[in-house]
């Protein structure tokens, strides 16, 4: 059974990183080929693309067919619960509560020592608020509305698991900014995401499918923030265009240069 989990989370890892690989096919312009974007300028807008939502759309439809399926779905969750807690039940390791942070804690880490990625460190940090704010909302409200109990009894709101929804948006959010620059580091940053939702399950915190759905949704909400984020900032950084023109002049004891043009 042990052998089965780490394959079948390794599997889940392997689906992200794909979908990750797959987005974007819209190329940069010539004038943006380093991929980098500064304050004054307009991030480019990305065209919707369902094809990229295929991963996470199926990973969240397999958390909630666990959730009320009676059968295999069910037993899965069961018999991987079962099987940690025998092997581990005394397992308390809490390092879970600060790696779901690790790979966007890496876009700046990288930034600041000089590998740049896609954005300047406003918009990513922006990027990254956003992702986490349709994460964090969209998450409270499935929660609150399945109202799944946790495998320790502690509580109502075991589905999704939150950590792994924030571990796994924090991977896609490193991915979209370093896989022009390295496809790897954004496969490192999935394989801790992984590793953030299996020690969710060794502290009987969480099912596997409230697992596999939490990174569905942080891999949605990261990819929706790189969709919207675009037109958010434009309704901040609109520039009037105008024509201006210096002429010089001169006029009876005086000489100099005059500034006309069209606001």
């Amino acid at each position: 059974m042990r052998n089965i989990l780490i394959y079948t989370l390794l599997f889940v890892a392997f689906i992200a990183s794909c979908a990750a690989q797959s987005i974007d096919s819209v190329k940069n312009t010539p004038a943006d080929s380093l991929g980098r974007w500064y304050t004054g300028n307009p991030v480019p807008k990305k065209r919707f693309q369902a094809a990229t939502f295929i991963a996470p759309v199926v990973l969240m439809g397999y958390g909630f067919a666990a959730v009320y399926d009676h059968g295999a779905l069910k037993q899965l969750d069961v018999s991987t619960r079962a099987e940690l807690q025998e092997d581990h039940p005394l397992f308390a390791a809490h390092v879970d509560d600060y790696l779901q942070f690790a790979p966007a804690a890496a876009v700046y880490a990288l930034n600041l020592s000089g590998v740049k990625g896609k954005h300047n460190l406003f918009d990513a940090s922006m990027l990254y608020v956003t992702s986490a704010a349709i994460m964090g909302v969209s998450t409270h409200f499935v929660k609150q509305g399945v109202g799944r109990e946790r495998p320790d009894g502690s509580g109502l709101n075991s589905f999704p698991s939150g950590h792994t929804a924030s571990a796994f948006m924090a991977a896609e959010f490193l991915h979209q900014e370093y896989k022009d620059v390295n496809p790897w580091i954004g496969y490192a940053g999935y394989f801790v995401a992984t590793a953030t939702g299996t020690l969710r399950m060794y502290n009987n915190k969480h099912w596997f499918s409230d697992v596999v759905a939490g990174a569905g949704f942080g891999i949605a909400s990261t990819k929706i923030s790189y969709l919207v984020y675009p037109y958010i900032k434009s309704l901040f950084t609109t520039k009037k265009e105008g024509n201006f023109t210096f002429m010089p002049f001169h006029q009876q004891g005086s000489t100099g240069l005059m500034l006309s043009g069209r606001f």
